[in-house]
């Protein structure tokens, strides 16, 4: 058990680390695309400032939620954190369909009262510099959320991503407009960065509120569980109501074991904790718990792999 605490303290400081750089990054992308919007009146570079603006909120949630999410559980939360995790996503969803909206309304003022526009040159560079930061960045958020099943990082790789695609968008369209001179095209771009914002504002909602919900685990993982816990089906007679959920990256596991009526209450333990054991070796952050009854009416002893005292039988 001390190897997996262990491995959990390191997998937290991992996603501590990756969320601090999600931040550092995002506020570098802001400072530089909010300053060359400006430089040169290009709404669709100041909607990917905003755009920004928001993955940089979205990181600082996501820093605090997973450094809040790391804590064990306490007297106010017995069940742990994870959760919080969950509600960063759902908040982070928010903020994206908020930004969205902004850089709508300023497009459309853009195209009712004309655009106006300095040479593009640097929009151009800074969109492509934000493309590589962000695809580098957004590689390794997602790499860490996948390792530490972290729902908040994997929430801020995906505004990454889209921001990777948006600005290659805008990038295109900017490069466009410098051969072209059509300046209308820029609020255009900066609507359809939008739309590409509300679908990834969409999908994170989907995904957080899932969750929250209390949504069993999917079923490829519940089947691994019954499996584990079928591995030791000589040592009882059966299991039943199976329950799982996940908040943040912790899952939650119970079920009813029946045992043997000739089990001692030793022996019925010491098989709970053995396959505690083995299911938090796979799941290092799942909490089990097991309620154990002994074998009924309805149980056949010519169907029960179980090895029943038959004296105590025999005397029914």
């Amino acid at each position: 058990m001390v190897n997996i605490n262990s491995d959990i303290d390191a997998l937290n400081k991992e996603k501590t680390s990756t969320a601090r750089l999600s931040i550092i990054s995002n506020t570098l992308l802001v400072f530089m695309k909010l300053t060359v919007g400006l430089m040169i009146g290009s709404v669709s570079v100041l909607s990917e400032a905003i755009h920004s603006g928001i993955d940089l909120v979205a990181a600082m949630i996501a820093y605090f939620s997973v450094r809040k999410s790391s804590m064990p559980p306490d007297r106010e939360h017995a069940f742990g954190h994870g959760k919080i995790e969950n509600l960063s996503g759902t908040i982070e969803a928010i903020l994206i369909f908020v930004a969205a909206a902004l850089i709508i309304k300023e497009a459309y003022t853009k195209i009712t009262y004309g655009v106006e526009m300095e040479d593009v040159t640097l929009g151009i560079a800074v969109m492509l510099v934000s493309a590589i930061v962000n695809f580098f960045v957004s590689q390794k958020l997602m790499q860490t959320a996948k390792k530490t099943e972290s729902i908040a990082l994997e929430a801020d790789a995906w505004h990454l991503r889209t921001d990777v695609l948006t600005s290659l968008g805008v990038f295109a369209g900017l490069v466009v407009i410098k051969l072209s001179g059509i300046a209308i095209l820029d609020p255009v771009i900066a609507i359809i960065v939008a739309l590409f914002i509300l679908k990834a504002a969409f999908e994170l909602t989907i995904k957080s509120v899932t969750d929250l919900l209390d949504t069993k685990l999917p079923a490829e993982e519940e089947e691994e569980i019954r499996k584990i816990i079928s591995d030791h089906s000589s040592q009882f007679v059966g299991f039943h109501n199976l329950r799982t959920r996940k908040a943040g990256s912790d899952r939650f596991v119970d079920l009813h074991l029946v045992v043997s009526r000739g089990s001692s209450v030793e022996e019925a333990h010491g098989l709970a904790d053995h396959i505690e054991k083995d299911v938090k070796e796979r799941f290092p952050r799942a909490s089990v718990l097991i309620h154990v009854e002994p074998c009924g009416e309805r149980c056949k002893c010519e169907d029960c792999g179980a090895e029943c005292v038959k004296k105590d039988l025999m005397k029914e």
